[in-house]
């Protein structure tokens, strides 16, 4: 394809390009970051999205962002907890992924950043299973869920503190295991920065780290995984 081809992908607005290229480029459409755009250059992007595909994702959305997309499409999904707004196709399609992905948090505070990878997870078409509040401070809550954890294709593990529990599920399956680091946490935890280090020197085979409180893009990951 030559450049000149690919202006016929992009949709130019007054505040965006939006990239119509993206299913080709990436496996899915654009997805939109709320942060540091107003809540209608969030609707504009969303409305392009949706005539070109009928669905779209929103990350980091706000109380207003969230309630200008669920205007504009009252039948989009708002996750006030992982701050994301989902619009599904209709019918929304089956899962094409190989396996589930299974999102393991260590602590109920965690569970923002867990939210944002599911669903996520689920809009790149994965089946998406959960597994909440196992860390290492009562860590027999883990050891009792083998079976679950051997059981998925791939796993995120999400962690604040000292980010301890990745290393410990990386000790206990096969299968690729992704580690977010969350800013959860007292002074010495450094905003994530402690979790974040921890988990960059798991003595487990395996882990892969991203991003502090990074749950889009330990998804996104743990999807392109899923689908190979």
């Amino acid at each position: 394809m030559k450049l000149d081809d690919l202006s016929r992908f992009i949709e130019r607005l007054p505040f965006a390009s939006v990239d119509h290229l993206r299913p080709l480029t990436q496996g899915h459409a654009e997805v939109i970051l709320c942060q540091g755009k107003t809540a209608a250059q969030v609707v504009g992007i969303a409305e392009r999205l949706v005539a070109a595909s009928g669905s779209f994702l929103a990350t980091r959305a706000e109380s207003v962002h969230q309630d200008a997309l669920a205007a504009r499409f009252p039948r989009a999904e708002v996750g006030e907890l992982g701050r994301t707004v989902y619009l599904p196709p209709e019918p929304e399609p089956e899962p094409t992924g190989r396996g589930t992905i299974l999102i393991v948090t260590a602590g109920t505070s965690d569970l923002p950043v867990a939210e944002e990878a599911a669903v996520t997870a689920r809009a790149l078409r994965n089946r998406v299973a959960r597994l909440t509040d196992v860390g290492v401070a009562g860590i027999h809550r883990i050891l009792t869920q083998t079976e679950l954890l051997r059981s998925a294709a791939v796993i995120i593990v999400v962690a604040g503190m000292e980010g301890a529990l990745p290393s410990v599920v990386g000790g206990l399956v096969p299968v690729p295991v992704i580690a977010v680091p969350t800013s959860v946490g007292y002074g010495a935890s450094f905003g994530g920065i402690a979790a974040l280090l921890g988990m960059l020197n798991s003595c487990a085979s395996g882990v892969t780290v991203v991003n502090i409180d990074n749950g889009f893009g330990a998804a996104a990951a743990a999807s392109r995984i899923n689908h190979s």
